[in-house]
């Protein structure tokens, strides 16, 4: 049975406090209070349900989903700072645990952090650190251009430090960013370069050719729901651009480009207009 994980087990006995799980050849069993039993548990039956320690450090169920699992980041906000550390929102009746000593400026109530959920082995309880990089691995196996999972961490002066995979820190360039973004917010992207350095560049878009194909079915689907018009040209003010479609203005030259080619649709003075071909 794992800690800060999902674990399918038994229930092996009802109580008037909730019911008994265990594994079919072990003899730990651990309580899943009443509050989280479904009503149609019967002796025998398989659940899945996450584990944690309670507030006297024994093992308790739940099937509550927290908002972070063993050995992933997340971003969480803090609910209370006391004289032996934060304590942050998991999702969870305990609140988890952030020590003094694994957070890299002292944090606030309220606030929102960064953290990785390990297992203190001296302890045998889950908790948290702000010190992420002490959790990254060094050995990248991704590739340019290969299509990844980022977790939005911070805003830097560049742009955005995000935690790509649950693996890597990278960063995400301000000017490249066409939508709304916060601490927090899971997206997908797109390896851009890995440099010599080590540290690894990426984008929400797709680079090259791929980029404009892309491109190309987000600005005939915007046209459709405007019913063949966009009030849009080459000589649109960038801000607007953006605003309207989420993309620079090189790319939107290239795909209006690629689509007149195509016949796809017709520029007009001051506006673009799907063809009727």
């Amino acid at each position: 049975m794992y800690l800060g994980k999902f674990n399918t087990l038994y229930a092996l006995r009802k109580a008037s406090c909730g019911f008994f799980l265990g594994e079919a050849d072990s003899d730990q069993d651990i309580l899943l209070p009443n509050k989280y039993v479904p009503v149609d548990l019967k002796p025998d039956d398989a659940i899945d349900v996450f584990l944690y320690t309670d507030s006297e450090d024994r093992i308790v169920a739940t099937t509550l989903t927290p908002k972070i699992l063993l050995h992933q980041f997340a971003v969480l906000e803090v609910k209370d700072v006391t004289r032996v550390g934060a304590f942050l929102d998991w999702g969870l009746e305990k609140d988890l645990f952030l020590p003094f000593r694994e957070q890299m400026a002292l944090v606030k109530k309220g606030e929102k952090v960064t953290v990785f959920l390990y297992l203190d082995e001296k302890t045998d309880r889950l908790v948290a650190s702000a010190n992420v990089r002490n959790f990254t691995e060094d050995d990248i196996t991704v590739k340019e251009g290969e299509e990844v999972a980022l977790l939005i961490d911070r805003e830097s002066d560049l742009g955005f430090q995000v935690i790509i995979n649950n693996k890597y820190i990278g960063l995400l360039f301000a000017n490249e960013v066409f939508q709304p973004l916060s601490q927090g917010d899971m997206v997908r992207g797109f390896i851009k370069n890995l440099r010599e350095d080590g540290k690894i560049d990426v984008s929400l878009q797709k680079q090259g050719y791929d980029q404009i194909v892309d491109s190309q079915d987000l600005l005939l689907e915007k046209l459709q729901e405007n019913e063949g018009v966009l009030y849009l040209t080459d000589k649109s003010d960038s801000a607007l651009i953006m605003q309207k479609l989420q993309m620079s203005k090189k790319v939107f030259k290239k795909t209006v480009g690629a689509l007149y080619k195509q016949r796809k649709i017709k520029i007009e003075r001051d506006h673009i207009v799907l063809s009727q071909e």
